[in-house]
């Protein structure tokens, strides 16, 4: 069987409105040809974000029945700490709203201006709080990324060579290291364990702190099980080996908390965490809720146990390796191998008629909503201005929520646009805010 059985049964259906192609022309027009700014309500297949867009759970659901929504020291809370203490490890667990608050969090702490940290690859939100306090950003992922058609485990990977480096390019400068887990920036890529524990030694040796992004530290997991480890051991015994090698670890439980918002930073340093909770209460609101209600701690803190579950994973990562199959049988030119929660095409080798100045992500993006309401998001030019090393189009795969005959559809509108490339141009920016331009920026078809 080429495509997984879904390890669970549709309870509750979420309608999809089907818009005909003039309507989705004049969605585009009205938005600036800016995806983000189309309701969903005239999306038919939305691959905009895995970020808090998958089902929940029957459990889920009935453990929120019970959210206690005091203002201090609920018992839902209490419940989440626990949850969380047990998925990571760690000792001190603080509360956010969701992945981008502990990164201003954790920026406001740790970076001044001219300040450097170092990564296999910051994603937009972490870049541009990063950025916001002056610090200097480096990417520096794998040599492997450089031919992203080439299939090589492990393209999430820092550089250790340029690690070693830039840290004694920069010794003073450099405050902390950064992986993110799954590389999102590269194709959705993972890290290898040997290559994570690797980093976090040398940031260790040098003095430096080593920060986890694990917001898909679970998909990233599931890699290092199935081709590191040869399918021994256990996921979760993984994931916390992974959180143990961290100084700190934030995580946006939209992802692989299989929540639809929340999130946490995790250390082990109790001085550290005094001072970030001292943030919290100021930017999120109590420590012990940190934004969010007594519900969706509760969502959080099962999802958090759901995720780890190898049925689950299976699937998941099974969905993802179909749809990337399929696209490929059609000559569409993606980044491999399939990453863990999105499918990436290779945007600039899909449209060779477009520069990257004029965007050939975007041109696709729209492309895809005009010919059959799909949305997906441009990771390139547009998203990442200068540092961009790839002009890629995500498609990712919300939890739970598709199924085959969704993606099969999906590979059809890739066929209808494959067929009539040349008729499709790309864009200019005709108005960008200061930061993160590509959540509201407008844009004019050439």
């Amino acid at each position: 069987m080429s495509y997984p059985i879904e390890p669970y049964k549709v309870k509750v259906l979420n309608s999809i409105n089907i818009l005909n192609r003039t309507e989705r022309i004049k969605a585009l027009q009205k938005a600036d040809y800016n995806l983000f700014k189309i309701s969903s309500e005239k999306v038919t297949i939305d691959l905009l974000t895995d970020s808090g867009t998958s089902a929940l759970s029957q459990e889920q659901w009935s453990q929120m029945m019970l959210g206690d929504e005091s203002y201090a020291s609920a018992k839902s809370w209490e419940r989440l700490e626990a949850s969380v203490k047990n998925f990571t490890g760690k000792k001190e667990i603080i509360p956010v709203h969701q992945g981008r608050a502990a990164e201003k969090i954790i920026a406001e702490i740790l970076l001044q201006k001219n300040d450097v940290a170092l990564s296999n690859g910051f994603f937009d939100t972490t870049r541009a709080n990063l950025e916001h306090r002056g610090a200097i950003c480096l990417d520096i992922p794998t040599e492997k990324i450089l031919n992203p058609s080439q299939s090589r485990l492990f393209k999430g990977d820092i550089n250790i060579k340029k690690l070693q480096r830039l840290i004694s390019k920069y010794r003073k400068q450099i405050k902390f290291i950064l992986m993110t887990l799954t590389n999102n920036t590269y194709g959705g890529q993972p890290a290898s364990l040997k290559n994570v524990s690797l980093a976090g030694n040398i940031a260790k040796k040098n003095g430096l702190l080593f920060v986890i992004d694990a917001c898909r530290i679970v998909e990233n997991a599931y890699f290092i099980w199935r081709d590191e480890q040869k399918k021994r051991g256990n996921i979760k015994n993984i994931v916390r080996k992974l959180f143990s090698l961290a100084d700190l670890a934030f995580m946006s439980t939209k992802k692989d908390g299989l929540a639809n918002s929340g999130g946490f930073i995790a250390t082990n340093d109790h001085a550290l965490a005094t001072q970030l909770r001292e943030l919290v209460v100021l930017y999120e609101g109590f420590i012990t809720y940190g934004g969010m209600t007594g519900r969706e701690m509760e969502s959080i803190a099962r999802g958090l146990e759901e995720v780890v579950d190898l049925a689950y994973l299976n699937h998941r990562l099974g969905q993802i390796i179909y749809f990337h199959n399929e696209l490929a049988k059609i000559g569409i030119p993606l980044i491999n191998p399939p990453g863990g929660h999105a499918v990436y095409v290779d945007a600039a080798k899909f449209f060779p008629h477009i520069p990257k100045n004029n965007f050939p992500g975007q041109a696709l993006v729209t492309a895809l909503y005009q010919e059959g309401g799909i949305r997906s998001v441009e990771i390139g030019s547009l998203m990442l201005a200068g540092s961009a090393k790839n002009e890629l189009v995500r498609l990712a795969i919300p939890r739970r929520t598709y199924v085959q005959s969704h993606l099969d559809y999906i590979v059809e509108i890739f066929k209808k646009i494959t067929a009539n490339k040349k008729q499709y141009k790309g864009f200019k920016i005709i108005w960008q805010a200061s930061s993160l331009r590509h959540f509201t920026c407008k844009l004019k078809p050439l």
